[in-house]
């Protein structure tokens, strides 16, 4: 199995010291599309997944989810986050098991889902119906030093429900000075590119994983397409997620790091637990 570069207490450790930067951006990469974002102090977790509730689930069938890489961190250990999305409702975006504990051990704990799926995000993580914040595409919200815009995402396709709102969805979130770009699961679409350069993004966090009927699971960004997205979209960096996971869907992020390196476009490949940092100038 697959070590992060950190785990428990040196990831700990390393978010801590990491407050003492507060001029910086920083990103962890979880695994799979999780992300940890610190921005002065306060800290925002992408579609988290830290448990082995789907290698459980589907462990006598014909379609096992063999755990690829070790756990970076307990959900119930990440005591200081101030807000969590769920881009849609397949387990590793919408983990029962991991978002529960992080529900219970932050108490003033905001969640950000699309509001197509707010009933049944409700009745899996067991909470109110009203206490998650629902938004559609082309609506904003702001969480304290955190401000969401929320665009459509195809998973294969831009799903709706029976009022016409987006049931997948990806976040643009404004940090100070940054702009970060959480696609969720999504494959290319008309008027993707023209959408997402409203935004000057900085840090583009894309999934490579792609599409293969075999897995009989709904597809991504290839490695070639997550660079070419982030080119077209000017993205400062693009940051690969989605593989490593699972043994039956995943990707080798060396293809990714050839097509952006062909593309000129910047990337940063990362091992679970491990940070990435960047200050802003001018």
């Amino acid at each position: 199995m697959i070590k992060p570069f950190s785990t428990d207490s040196d990831f700990l450790a390393d978010v801590e010291a990491s407050r003492a930067n507060q001029s910086e951006l920083h990103i962890w990469w979880l695994g799979q599309s999780g992300f940890l974002i610190q921005w002065q102090g306060r800290h925002l977790l992408f579609d988290p997944y830290l448990s082995d509730s789907l290698t459980r689930k589907y462990a006598a069938t014909d379609k096992p989810h063999v755990r690829m890489t070790e756990r970076v961190i307990a959900p119930e250990k990440l005591n200081f986050i101030d807000v969590v999305t769920s881009s849609h409702n397949h387990t590793d975006h919408l983990d029962a098991e991991t978002l529960r504990p992080l529900l219970a051990t932050n108490t003033g704990l905001k969640l950000i889902i699309p509001e197509a799926n707010r009933q049944f995000v409700a009745e899996r993580l067991q909470i109110d119906s009203s206490s998650p914040i629902g938004l559609d595409a082309g609506q904003s919200v702001a969480v304290g030093e955190f401000v969401f815009h929320a665009v459509a995402a195809a998973h294969e396709t831009i799903d709706r429900d029976e009022a016409g709102r987006c049931r997948y969805l990806g976040y643009v979130v404004e940090c100070g000075p940054w702009t970060i770009y959480h696609s969720g699961d999504t494959v290319l679409y008309d008027g993707m590119v023209e959408t997402l350069k409203r935004w000057r993004i900085d840090v583009a966090l894309l999934p490579i994983n792609g599409r293969a009927p075999e897995r009989r699971v709904a597809g991504n960004l290839s490695s070639t397409e997550a660079a070419q997205l982030g080119r077209d979209i000017g993205a400062g960096v693009v940051i690969p997620c989605h593989y490593d996971m699972f043994e039956f869907n995943t990707a080798d992020p060396a293809e990714f790091a050839k097509a952006a390196m062909e593309l000129r476009q910047h990337y940063s490949v990362l091992k679970g637990g491990e940070r990435w940092n960047a200050m802003k100038f001018g």
